[in-house]
């Protein structure tokens, strides 16, 4: 099952470390956020992700293409201009890495990936947000109520989209209320193909219109996460995560039981 993973946004809530890169390459404990997210999946045996590419994705693909290299121990025989790489702890990831467009929004970002994820169910979260969500027990409740799509409810301060909901299923969606606190959409989803077709194209937004009339047709289930949850907004965000990596107190790292 693969994993699809929006990294291409501007993150303008997070200028001084995104004028120079990508939001999903800013570093928590020395590697990028976006190595973290994948960690997320990656524990509980999802390793395959298609990563939607837009702003500064050169970034990105740098960092993957360089990564085998980076993450072992070298012998450079600079006269011969030959390199020898000695064993090194790796991820055995699949990673695809699409360019999406510069100006995409979200869900436009999503709709151009259809063709990789046309063959099943697939997952799909954003580039800036870390948990400790268990992804299997996520997919198995998906499947449990077969609907087209389902979102991780969390609950984090209020300055996120509401959710309200009618048992399982989503009775409607708001995103980013002026007030109120409650459940938020904490992203890892996991959707059918068919709810791309509520996607009308590169300028729609994910968290709008498409969530909405999903909640407003039936088919968006909600997923409970009482647990850790953590997006990286702001500077303060990545200090903090930083901070629980360092400790090594960050739950979203912990293997699973």
């Amino acid at each position: 099952m693969k994993t699809i993973i929006l990294a291409g946004g501007l993150g303008t809530r997070l200028q001084e470390e995104t004028t120079l890169k990508p939001k999903p390459m800013v570093e928590i404990g020395g590697r990028p956020m976006l190595w973290h997210v994948m960690g997320c999946y990656a524990r509980h045996g999802f390793k395959e992700f298609v990563v939607a590419l837009g702003y500064k994705g050169e970034a990105i693909k740098h960092y993957f293409l360089n990564y085998y290299n980076l993450q072992s121990s070298l012998t450079v025989d600079l006269g011969k201009g030959e390199v020898q790489v000695h064993d090194g702890d790796r991820e055995d990831w699949l990673v695809h890495l699409v360019d999406t467009g510069t100006d995409t929004q979200t869900g436009g970002r999503l709709k151009r990936l259809a063709p990789w994820v046309s063959d099943g169910t697939f997952l799909m979260t954003y580039g800036d947000g870390v948990a400790d969500v268990d992804v299997g027990k996520l997919v198995a409740f998906h499947r449990r109520h077969g609907k087209l799509a389902t979102i991780t409810a969390v609950r984090p301060p209020g300055r996120f989209g509401a959710l309200g909901f009618d048992g399982d299923l989503v009775s409607h969606f708001a995103e980013k209320p002026q007030t109120g606190e409650g459940w938020i959409n904490g992203g890892f989803f996991v959707l059918e193909p068919g709810a791309l077709a509520y996607i009308d194209g590169d300028q729609t937004l994910w968290e709008k219109e498409p969530l909405e009339r999903l909640a407003g047709d039936g088919q968006l289930s909600a997923y409970h996460h009482e647990g850790f949850w953590q997006c990286m907004d702001t500077l303060r965000d990545v200090r903090y995560l930083d901070s629980l990596w360092e400790s090594g107190r960050a739950p979203w790292a912990r293997e699973t039981a």
